[in-house]
């Protein structure tokens, strides 16, 4: 027996005075053999019990996309209990807390409702439950690899395949035994519900008499993405950093610049204990010395540290949050709450390719130049022309600028400290968003100065898939070398040859074409 998915988009505020029972993370259980916002009941008689009983459960099991959340629902009454139904779900909310005007605004999120089958056959006839007999109500759910297209229906949003982000099951976020890098105001959780209900007979509605709660924790699989496009308007990232090399205080050697590109994504393991691959970061460095005999310099260290940045808003988000301005800068009410965390990344030893010269492009262009009258390079800040009379044309009021540069590429490898946090994927949902980037600071030191270069790149985190359709999902790279195969096949076949031949001849002799008659 399986579950079927009732699709659910609710999106509600809370009251300021539930905020404690909203954002507790332990399960819970409730149970009242009548109407339980009747104290008076409760007093008189006792409390039933229900317990929602998981199998091959732990406090610490995580389950994943695809992963069987088997069990059943066990009920035990004091007393005659008569009831209408049993109902057992698998719900997934998202809950934030963000600023209000007055007040702390709480507003619930409900991206996924699955609502377990139940035969007639199970229920007793009649519908009473008995004192001293147990009604046994088994499930049997699948975790779903995405959501329906009614989780997220939100209209205006600024990126067209940013409602399919929405759709995809966002990891649970809180309630991890380790720190998980989030904030206390935003929280993603699932649980098993199980609730009975009776049908009053004077108004016919349906009340809730019982009611049982097991959280659990979801670490669903996901893909690598392409690399982002971030331009200058991407506040958070910084792609490229250039700065003056100094022997000391008052002489400048020459320039260092940096670029960085996205790194490939760090898959964890579905179990998040360890991760299945390895990536680096590759950082092309490039040295324009003031003059052509000032030698390259070294790196002295590199260090790493990863932040994770979650985004929260009591509104739909409409945007990819981390492509966008500074947060701070937009009205208030519409953009969304920012937390970032930190944490130092292990010890990084690096090894660059040997620094190789290459002559510049603006003395390529001219081979006849001279001492007397150097070609200036336009990327080239000279130190000495900044500071001297610009009057001065001759060789001794300047130093000549260098005829050529140095370029080398470093590649830094990227390990997560998986035994002190509890990584969880990049992912983007309704109103909670989770992105990391990687902060690089590159040390260089000449003579008695020091000069650090940094540069933070977006980085992806995502889980592995142990059955997501029936096999591993592929990586970017591997998905555009399969299209580019699949198009130059096509292309080849679109251009082979054709050979017209006329009908071999006994096939001319034997067809007779059908007559008015035979027709």
């Amino acid at each position: 027996m399986s579950s079927f998915p009732m699709a659910s988009n609710h999106l509600s505020a809370v009251p300021h005075g539930q905020a404690i029972d909203l954002f507790s993370s332990a399960a819970s259980t409730r149970s009242d053999a009548s109407d339980p916002h009747s104290h008076a009941a409760r007093m008189v008689f006792p409390k039933s019990d229900i317990k929602v009983n998981l199998e091959n459960h732990f406090s610490s099991k995580i389950y994943t996309s695809s992963s069987p959340v088997t069990g059943n629902v066990t009920i035990t009454t004091k007393r005659e209990v008569r009831f209408e139904s049993v109902q057992i779900i698998l719900v997934g909310n998202t809950r934030t807390k963000t600023d209000g005007v007055s007040s702390p605004k709480l507003v619930t999120h409900t991206f996924l409702k699955l609502v377990m089958p139940i035969p007639q056959s199970t229920y007793p006839i009649p519908r009473i439950l008995e004192p001293g007999h147990t009604l046994t109500v088994p499930f049997n759910f699948v975790i779903p690899g995405q959501l329906t297209i009614n989780a997220c229906n939100h209209q205006n949003v600024t990126y067209g395949h940013l409602q399919d982000q929405h759709t995809l099951l966002p990891p649970t976020m809180g309630g991890w035994e380790k720190d998980d890098l989030s904030p206390d105001m935003a929280r993603v959780e699932y649980s098993i519900k199980a609730r009975v209900f009776r049908r009053d007979e004077a108004t016919g509605k349906h009340i809730r008499v019982m009611e049982a709660m097991e959280s659990i924790q979801v670490l669903p699989a996901s893909f690598e993405e392409p690399p982002l496009n971030v331009t200058k308007d991407d506040k958070l990232y910084t792609m490229s950093s250039s700065k003056s090399v100094r022997k000391n205080v008052l002489s400048k050697i020459g320039r260092l610049t940096a670029d960085g590109t996205q790194p490939g994504a760090v898959v964890l393991r579905a179990d998040g204990l360890g991760t299945v691959n390895s990536t680096s970061a590759q950082i092309s460095l490039k040295f324009e010395p003031t003059s052509a005999d000032v030698v390259p310099p070294k790196i002295s260290s590199v260090t790493g540290k990863l932040y994770a940045h979650t985004y929260y808003h009591s509104l739909p988000i409409t945007t990819f949050p981390n492509l966008s301005d500074d947060p701070s800068s937009a009205p208030f009410g519409d953009r969304p709450s920012w937390f970032r965390d930190n944490l130092p990344l292990p010890p990084i030893t690096v090894a660059h390719a040997p620094w190789k010269q290459t002559l510049a492009a603006a003395v390529r262009r001219d081979s006849g130049y001279s001492t007397d009258h150097p070609p200036s390079s336009p990327d080239l800040a000279d130190a000495s022309s900044e500071r001297q009379p610009q009057q001065l044309s001759t060789s001794k009021s300047r130093k000549p600028a260098s005829p050529i540069y140095h370029t080398t590429t470093l590649n830094i490898p990227i390990e997560l400290p998986v035994h002190k946090k509890r990584f969880i994927p990049t992912f983007h949902s309704c109103i909670v968003s989770r992105v990391y980037s990687l902060r690089l600071a590159l040390a260089v030191g000449v003579g008695s100065s020091s000069t650090t270069v940094t540069l933070e790149l977006p980085l992806q985190i995502a889980v592995e898939s142990n059955d997501l359709h029936g096999t591993d999902l592929p990586s970017f790279e591997m998905a555009v070398r399969d299209a580019e195969a699949e198009a130059e096949a096509e292309a080849s076949d679109m251009l082979r040859p054709r050979i017209l031949s006329v009908p071999q001849r006994e096939f001319i002799e034997t067809s007779v074409l059908p007559g008015y008659g035979d027709r």
